[in-house]
């Protein structure tokens, strides 16, 4: 079948990567395999060899300067060589504290990996005005640190105070991971493993693509990058091996057109 935009298509991503036209995708969040827990779609021999192959296949998806975010445990991108196809320019840590499980022989991983990464050295766009987050220094330290030389005519000039909020920096805390009790949760089967806060897609979608953009989700689950991106006027592609999923998916997209008609499984190889 033919894919199309703006819908969940059923089938294996790996398959349906072959129909993307060239350097035709402005963003693709990539949450997919972790390699460490016990759910079927997880068993990876090598998650290493795993997200290299998806690097691979997704370079010449993506336009020139296209970001690509990839979701992942810290040894996600250990020992491989994705520089011949795309660049690495952050490892940001989505940091949970508030995990349940406790380490008894090792230290307790309280944080996923999000990989950064462009095609080519510079990104095509960073909206950084549409992802600032709150100044958590305090005001009056902030205005006196600015009266030094360096910042009023050096080279930190542009590191003044901004009304608007500051850079959210590669240590992300402020975004919390669902729980049972989230108004957000579809399904308790998707919780932490899969369904991601919709705050959290959002930061990637808004700083990395504009309006009428075309994002892919390669691993859609049940929908999250899909509404982020249809709430905020981006194209989209997303591919989902779990029809379960995928209906729930299309619910949550069809929630914000209430009174349209229902949208229907497109299947894919």
């Amino acid at each position: 079948m033919t894919i199309t935009e703006n819908t969940i298509v059923c089938g294996n991503s790996f398959q349906l990567l072959d129909q993307v036209g060239e350097e035709s995708v402005d963003l693709i969040i990539c949450d997919g395999p972790y390699g460490v827990t016990q759910n079927d779609w997880d068993q990876i021999a090598s998650i290493q060899d795993f997200n290299l192959r998806l690097i691979q296949q997704f370079s010449p998806k993506l336009k020139p300067g296209g970001a690509l975010y990839l979701f992942g445990k810290p040894d996600c991108i250990d020992f491989i060589d994705y520089r011949p196809y795309l660049t690495l320019r952050s490892k940001i840590i989505w940091y949970q504290p508030s995990r349940l499980a406790q380490g008894r022989l090792n230290y307790t991983n309280n944080y996923d990996i999000i990989c950064y990464f462009t095609k080519g050295q510079r990104p095509a766009q960073f909206n950084l005005d549409d992802i600032r987050i709150a100044q958590l220094v305090e005001l009056e330290h902030r205005l006196r640190c600015e009266k030094v030389p360096s910042v009023v005519n050096g080279q930190y000039g542009k590191t003044k105070f901004n009304q608007k909020g500051k850079n959210p920096g590669d240590v992300w805390g402020d975004i919390k991971q669902l729980t049972y009790k989230s108004k957000e949760l579809v399904s308790r089967d998707a919780l932490n493993t899969i369904q991601k806060p919709e705050k959290l897609i959002e930061r990637l979608v808004l700083a990395s693509s504009s309006s009428g953009d075309l994002v892919l989700d390669p691993f859609a689950g049940v929908g999250t990058c899909p509404v982020v991106c249809k709430r905020h006027q981006r194209r989209f592609l997303a591919f989902e091996l779990n029809p379960d999923f995928v209906q729930k998916g299309l619910e949550r997209l069809e929630a914000l057109d209430y009174g349209q008609g229902k949208l229907e499984l497109s299947y894919g190889a």
